[in-house]
C-alpha cells in the first residue's frame, strides 16, 4: 500500500523506480506520513465534477467539428480536403501534449498546469470561432489542441489522488463517462449547432464552460504534498526529447489521417510522414530511456502490469473509436441518414453508459480488475458478432440504436478496470505520468484503429465487389432475367432507347451497396476476433485485490 512504496526494499516498485534513474527520494518518513494521511479539503466528488467538466469540454472538441467541415470550407473559401486539416491539426497538437502532462505538472504544479490549459483552450476556442481565414483557423486549432492535450491526463490524475483506492473506481466511472460519451454526442451536437446557427458556435460554446471550470478549479482543487512545482526544470528542458515526440506524433497522425485519401504508401507524401514517424519513435525511445530527467518516463513500462494495461487501453480506445465511426458511416452511406439522424442513433448508447458506468465503478471495489476486463472483452466479442449479423440494408433506426447500446455495455467494465489497474503498484509521485501515458495510448489506439478499419472497409468492399461481379456475366440466366425485368420497368419511364442502360446502372448500384454492406460485416467480424484475442491477453494482468491502489505491488519483469 502507500506506506510500503517508500521503504528501501529492493523489489518494491518505489525502489525499483529509483534504481532506474528516478531521483525522487521515497525514504523520508515524514513524506510517507503525508502520503498516508493527506486528503483534499473539500468533498472529492466536487473535485471530480470540476475536472470532469473541463475534460468533457476538451474531449467533445475532438469530434464536434467532424460534421461541420463542409460549412467551414464554404465559409472560408477552402476545399473539402483543406478543411479536413481542421481535424488533423487539432489531433496532432493534442497527441504531442498528452504525454507531457507529468513533466509540465512537475514544472508548475498540477493545479496551475490544469488552469493554464483551461485558459489556453478557452481563449483559443474564441479565436477559432472568430477566425477570418482557414490558415488562422488551423493555427488556433493547433493552440487549442495543445491546451486540451494537458486536460485529459490531469483530470484523471487529480481524481486518482483525490479518492481513496477503494473508491477510485467510482471516480474513474465519472471520467470514463466523459471520455466515452463526449465523442459519441460530439457529431450530433455539432450537426445541430451548424444546421441551426453557425459552425462558429461549435467553438464559442466552450467559452462559458471554460470560465466556470477555471473558477471552480481554483476554488476547489489543490495539489497533494507529493506534487511540488519545480521551475528550475525549465532550465533543463528536454528539447531533443520534445523534438522526437513532435516528429513521431506529427508524422503518425498525418499519415493515419491522410493515408486513405492518398492511397497509403503508394504516395510519396505518406511515405515521408511514415519515415518521420519511425525516426521520431526510435529517437524518442532511445533518448528518453537514457535521459536522466526525461519528459516521458518510459521506464514505467518496466512494470509489467502497467505495460499490459497500456496495451489493453490502446486497443480499448481503438475499439471504441472504430465502432463510433463505423455505425454513422453505415447509416449515412447505406441507409440515407443525415448527420443529425445518424448521431441520434448513437444517443441510446450514451444513456446506457450513464447507467452502466456507476455500476462498473462500484464493481471495481468488489471484483478484481482482471476478472472485469476479461468479462468486458467477452462482451465486446459478442457485441461485434451481433453487429455483423444485423448490419444490412433493412436495418431500422430502432435496431441501429439497440446495436449502439449493446456495443456500449462492455465498455465501462474494460475502461474503468484497466484505468484502475494501471495505478496498482505505481508510486504516487508518478500518478501524473501514469495518467498522461494511459490517456495517450487510448487516443493513439483510436487514431490507429480508425485508419485500419477504414482501410479494411475499402479493401473488403472491393473484394466483395469483384466476387459479386462473377455472378453478373451476360451469359448468366439470373442476370439476364434481372436485366429484362428492370428494362420493362424503366421502358415506361425513360423510353425503350435508354431502358437497358438504366437497368444496368441500377444493377451496378445494387452491387456496390451489397459489396459495401458485406465490407462492414467483415470489419465487424474482424473486431470480434480481435476482442477474443484481448480476452486471452487480459489474463496476463495481475489479479489485484479489489480496491487496491498505488503502491500495491506491481511486478517488474
Amino acid at each position: 500500500m502507500a506506506d510500503s512504496i517508500a521503504q528501501p526494499m529492493p523489489e518494491s516498485p518505489g525502489a525499483a523506480l529509483a534504481k532506474s534513474g528516478n531521483e525522487k527520494s521515497m525514504s523520508n518518513p515524514n513524506q510517507v506520513d503525508l502520503h498516508a494521511v493527506w486528503k483534499p479539503r473539500v468533498n472529492p466528488w466536487l473535485i471530480a465534477a470540476t475536472v470532469a467538466l473541463a475534460a468533457f469540454m476538451e474531449v467533445l472538441d475532438t469530434s464536434i467539428a467532424n460534421v461541420a467541415l463542409q460549412h467551414i470550407a464554404g465559409s472560408l473559401g477552402a476545399s473539402s480536403d483543406e478543411a479536413t486539416w481542421v481535424l488533423t491539426s487539432y489531433l496532432v497538437s493534442n497527441a504531442i501534449v498528452l504525454p507531457l502532462g507529468g513533466w509540465a505538472s512537475s514544472l508548475m504544479g498540477r493545479r496551475n498546469f490544469f488552469a493554464f490549459c483551461i485558459v489556453v483552450f478557452t481563449v483559443s476556442s474564441f479565436l477559432c470561432g472568430a477566425a477570418p481565414s482557414l490558415p488562422l483557423l488551423l493555427l488556433f486549432r493547433v493552440i487549442q489542441g495543445a491546451g486540451g492535450g494537458g486536460m485529459q491526463p490531469m483530470a484523471q490524475a487529480i481524481m486518482a489522488d483525490s479518492f481513496e483506492p477503494q473508491k477510485r473506481g467510482q471516480a474513474f466511472a465519472l471520467y470514463g463517462l466523459v471520455a466515452v460519451l463526449a465523442p459519441s454526442i460530439g457529431p450530433t451536437l455539432g450537426g445541430w449547432i451548424t444546421d441551426n446557427y453557425s459552425w462558429r458556435w461549435i467553438f464559442f460554446i466552450n467559452i462559458p464552460v471554460g470560465i466556470v471550470a477555471f473558477i471552480l478549479l481554483n476554488r476547489l482543487v489543490e495539489d497533494p504534498p507529493w506534487i511540488k512545482a519545480d521551475p528550475s526544470k525549465l532550465k533543463n528542458m528536454d528539447y531533443l526529447g520534445l523534438t522526437f515526440l513532435t516528429l513521431a506524433m506529427g508524422g503518425m497522425q498525418i499519415m493515419l489521417d491522410k493515408g486513405e485519401e492518398n492511397d497509403w504508401f503508394s504516395s510519396g507524401f505518406i511515405r515521408f510522414f511514415a519515415a518521420m514517424f519511425i525516426f521520431g519513435m526510435i529517437g524518442l525511445f532511445v533518448w528518453e530511456w537514457r535521459k536522466k530527467n526525461p519528459l516521458i518516463n518510459l521506464k514505467l513500462f518496466r512494470f509489467k502490469n502497467f505495460a499490459i494495461c497500456c496495451f489493453l487501453m490502446l486497443l480499448v480506445g481503438g475499439v471504441l473509436n472504430a465502432s463510433t465511426v463505423l455505425q454513422p458511416e453505415f447509416t449515412q452511406m447505406l441507409l440515407g441518414y443525415d448527420a443529425t439522424t445518424a448521431g441520434l442513433a448513437l444517443t441510446a448508447g450514451g444513456f446506457a453508459l450513464v447507467i452502466m458506468m456507476p455500476l462498473a465503478g462500484f464493481a471495481t471495489g468488489k471484483v478484481s480488475a482482471r476478472t472485469l476486463v476479461v468479462c468486458g472483452f467477452i462482451m465486446f466479442a459478442l457485441s461485434f458478432w451481433y453487429a455483423a449479423a444485423v448490419t444490412n440494408m433493412n436495418m431500422t433506426f430502432a435496431q441501429a440504436s439497440w446495436l449502439r447500446v449493446i456495443q456500449m455495455l462492455p465498455l465501462p467494465f474494460c475502461f474503468i478496470s484497466i484505468t484502475n489497474a494501471a495505478y496498482v503498484g505505481m508510486p504516487k509521485e508518478e500518478s501524473n505520468q501514469v495518467a498522461g501515458l494511459i490517456n495517450f495510448v487510448r487516443n493513439l489506439g483510436g487514431s490507429i484503429m480508425i485508419a485500419i478499419t477504414n482501410a479494411q472497409l475499402t479493401n473488403r468492399s472491393m473484394w466483395h465487389q469483384e466476387h459479386l461481379q462473377n455472378f453478373m456475366q451476360s451469359g448468366t440466366l439470373a442476370f439476364q432475367q434481372q436485366v429484362k425485368q428492370l428494362e420493362g420497368f424503366f421502358s415506361g419511364v425513360a423510353g425503350s432507347g435508354n431502358a437497358r442502360g438504366m437497368a444496368l446502372g441500377a444493377i451496378y448500384r445494387q452491387l456496390n451497396l451489397q459489396a459495401l454492406t458485406q465490407g462492414f460485416q467483415d470489419v465487424y467480424m474482424q473486431l470480434c476476433y480481435m476482442s477474443i484475442v484481448l480476452v486471452l491477453l487480459a489474463f496476463m494482468l495481475n489479479k489485484n485485490k479489489p480496491g487496491e491502489g498505488a503502491g500495491g505491488g506491481a511486478a517488474m519483469h
